[in-house]
């Protein structure tokens, strides 16, 4: 069987695609520092505790395992954080990079699918955005994505390393069968964070923005469930190099989820208003043609009754075992 190794393989988007991958007689290895990450949710291959920017323990990996392709998570995600600390947005994601391209072409490793993200855009000139939209980023976060994207285009000119790159919407969910999904600290993902007022887990959810210019003021996010996300990486591991947006093309207001989730839980929950965060476009939906082309890949998880449903019960089993 082949071996794939996941630098960033015990964090949310990551573990589901290890455990897919397992599915698909595929062996993960997951490279990860736990800073993010949890060892619990690495369950479907080996585990090897390192930073990329550990070179003689990244180089064991690639030795010992002998992967035939990278899936790279591995990154700092939070916009907010970003824009006060840029610094280390731009030393980690880009100089673990730079340290895995560098290593996968002394271990002559090929194949390589990147974690990129939406926000690479920046405020979108049109919606729903392609693949040939300018890109523009307006956070630290979103740089550092771009900025990697371009390293990696030089190491496939340079290398022949073939890339994918996937460009990530807002990722939501669990996993189906509730063995692993979000658990971030500090938890700053939307529908965590309303599923955790309705738990009681906090007093309220707080809304960034009501002046966006949106159908009820407030941002709209295109969400895709992170299995669909795992799917995706599946389909994309030995694919020519491509940049390929993932979303579902559908857009849902802050305020339509908080509905959506008081509709489910039966619970009218404490909202309070704030202003807009800097670097907060209002509209970022996909446009999938290129990902239904080039991967045959369409949403089979992404409704928002499933987004919601998933993820109730994940966080519901995080309270349980806490």
């Amino acid at each position: 069987m082949d071996t794939i190794l996941l630098p960033g393989g015990a964090g949310y988007i990551g573990s589901l695609t290890a455990k897919t991958l397992q599915k698909h007689g595929l062996i993960p290895v997951v490279y990860d520092n736990l800073s993010t990450g949890h060892q619990s949710a690495v369950q479907w291959g080996p585990f090897v505790q390192g930073d990329l920017a550990d070179r003689k323990t990244l180089d064991q990996a690639f030795q010992t395992y002998c992967p035939k392709a990278v899936i790279h998570f591995a990154a700092d995600a939070i916009v907010v954080e970003s824009m006060g600390n840029p610094g280390k947005y731009y030393r980690n994601n880009i100089g673990s990079t730079v340290a895995l391209l560098e290593a996968m072409c002394a271990h002559n490793v090929k194949h390589l699918v990147f974690s990129s993200t939406c926000a690479a855009y920046g405020h979108p000139l049109f919606t729903p955005i392609t693949e040939e939209h300018p890109l523009n980023p307006i956070t630290p976060y979103g740089r550092s994505k771009f900025m990697c994207e371009e390293i990696i285009r030089d190491f496939e000119r340079a290398h022949g390393i073939q890339a994918v790159i996937l460009r990530y919407f807002n990722a939501a969910g669990a996993d189906l069968e509730t063995l692993i999904g979000e658990n971030h600290s500090p938890e700053t993902h939307l529908i965590p964070t309303i599923i955790e007022a309705a738990l009681g887990v906090r007093r309220e959810v707080v809304v960034y923005g009501a002046d966006f210019q949106t159908k009820d003021g407030s941002a709209i996010r295109d969400y895709v469930h992170v299995q669909d996300l795992a799917d995706a990486h599946i389909k994309a591991l030995f694919a020519s190099s491509h940049t390929i947006n993932l979303g579902t093309g559908n857009g849902y207001s802050v305020l339509e989820i908080i509905d959506a989730v008081q509709k489910f839980c039966g619970k009218t929950l404490n909202i309070r208003m704030e202003k807009k965060r800097p670097g907060e476009p209002g509209i970022l939906t996909a446009d999938l043609k290129a990902a239904q082309n080039l991967l045959q890949w369409t949403p089979q998880y992404s409704e928002l009754s499933t987004l919601i449903s998933s993820a109730w019960k994940w966080h519901q089993l995080l309270l349980e075992t806490a």
